[in-house]
């Protein structure tokens, strides 16, 4: 079956492509494999020059990125240039702290001379997703390869055209030939890549179903994987919050990225007593989202990715009604042409029913109204994710108790959810393990080799004639026998 590009703002196909053989993968993988073994001792110095190359050309071609980015999968234009220059600063803040990183630590082991080092792993396959389609990819690439590790990129079959342009990218910018390879291939190919001995860990970020499958298989292989999965965030919003920018970053929160994002917030949940104020106002705020054509400058809410997301969109949203949910705005797809889908509200959601628990990919956000700050804490963590959260609080009190039992990786207060190079990015139960970014990110995929060297010493003053005699062991087992 063809891979193909289609432009989800108008159902057109752009291009296709024909997946990899099984003969024309062995040879990337072997040259994946061949690039390694040379590239893994190749000064620091080369790698931070070329890394920092790349960053200036993504930086120069942002408008043409960003334009492939908005064709295959419908960001909205000034989403998708601010994308590309993100992952120019993932690139330029790797080059510059990988040295730090990569450091040999030493450990106070007297008299022995302790130290802990830092080797790469070798071919690290990495099976990414449209949503964020460059920036996926190069929180995960640029550690990856300042680390001395290579890649293979396993992207979502309806980006090809943006995983051929990030390889381009990476060979123009002067990496070796081979250390980073875009895999053309359909999903039924990905287990015989992971299964391949020359593989030696793998990186998802996904859907649940697709990390179960992998991480099993990698679990089974006994291979290092990180998993980076789904998310239901909360944004909590209790009454010392100054609504006025809370509810302008709720819509901005829930709209980010036409509603196509993990980290975006999900279910709102808002203290009684402000409840009907930010309800009103919030429905007004999302009635106002511009919702269009993607190439233009003021759209919030592109198409979706695909036909099939909103044709999940829209069933999880009938299904929440039939339960007994009500809609305060919007709920149908868009007529016509193009994958559009109303920014919706929906509230009175009930326990039972399965959107309740599951993620709602687009932007359509679920209205929760809670007594007080342990009510809001409960619903928040009453999901299987635990991605990220979003709390909205003046009280000193109430945000220590909000960092502290919130289930999650991550915790914003008064701020919108956002991942950020230099913090760590990762979730909990079902939104994955591992994580991304920062330190953390980049020695997941590092081999942490305990080096002990030991001191010499003078010889020890003794009688010869212990040494005739057995070890403790042995001199025990005697002591019984001739009991």
């Amino acid at each position: 079956m063809a891979i193909e590009s289609i432009n989800p703002a108008n159902g057109r196909l752009l291009r296709s492509f024909e997946p990899l053989t099984a003969n024309a993968l062995e040879q990337k993988i072997a040259l994946a494999d061949d690039a390694f073994r040379a590239y893994a001792s190749v000064p620091l110095e080369h790698r931070a020059l070329w890394m920092r190359k790349l960053a200036a050309m993504l930086e120069h071609e942002t408008e043409e990125l960003a334009n492939t980015i908005t064709q295959e999968m419908g960001k909205p234009i000034v989403a998708a240039r601010l994308e590309v220059l993100k992952c120019a600063t993932a690139c330029r803040y790797y080059a510059e702290h990988a040295g730090r990183i990569l450091a040999s630590e030493a450990v106070a082991t007297e008299p022995n001379h302790s130290y802990v080092r830092w080797d790469p792993l070798g071919i690290v396959l990495a099976v990414m997703p449209w949503n964020f389609p460059f920036w996926q990819v190069f929180r995960f690439l640029a550690p990856a390869l300042m680390a001395g590790n290579v890649g293979l990129l396993k992207h979502s079959s309806n980006v090809p055209q943006c995983a051929i342009a990030i390889e381009s990218l990476a060979r123009r910018a002067g990496f070796p030939r081979g250390t980073f390879q875009s895999l053309l291939i359909e999903a039924k190919q990905v287990e015989a890549v992971l299964g391949d001995e020359r593989i030696a860990a793998v990186t998802v970020t996904g859907s649940e179903a697709a990390g179960r499958a992998i991480g099993a298989q990698a679990g089974w292989l006994i291979k290092k994987s990180v998993l980076e999965l789904g998310g239901s965030d909360p944004f909590i919003v209790m009454p010392s919050a100054d609504l006025d920018v809370a509810i302008e970053t709720a819509v901005r929160a829930r709209c980010v990225n036409s509603g196509q994002s993990c980290i975006a917030a999900k279910r709102f949940i808002v203290a009684d007593e402000i409840y009907d104020e930010f309800q009103t106002r919030f429905v007004a705020a999302m009635e106002d989202v511009r919702v269009g054509d993607p190439m233009k400058e003021d759209t919030l809410v592109g198409p979706l990715a695909t036909r099939r997301i909103v044709d999940e969109l829209e069933t999880q949203v009938k299904t929440a009604k039939a339960a007994g949910a009500r809609i305060l705005t919007g709920g149908e797809r868009m007529l016509g042409v193009g994958n559009y889908f109303e920014p919706t509200i929906i509230v009175d959601v009930p326990r039972s029913c399965s959107v309740y628990r599951e993620e709602l990919f687009g932007p359509v956000a679920m209205l929760f109204r809670v007594n007080d700050l342990s009510h809001a804490i409960q619903i928040a963590n009453d999901t299987p994710f635990g991605l990220a959260a979003s709390a909205w609080t003046r009280e000193p009190s109430e945000q220590q108790r909000l960092v502290t039992e919130l289930q999650c990786g991550q915790v914003f207060l008064n701020a919108m959810v956002a991942s950020d190079t230099r913090l760590p990015f990762g979730g909990i139960k079902r939104s994955g393990y591992g994580r991304e970014l920062s330190a953390a990110g980049m020695r997941e995929f590092l081999n942490a080799k305990t080096v002990v060297i030991a001191s010499p010493v003078s010889e020890p003053k003794h009688d010869d004639r212990l040494d005739l005699l057995p070890y403790p062991e042995q001199h025990d087992e005697v002591s019984t026998e001739a009991r």
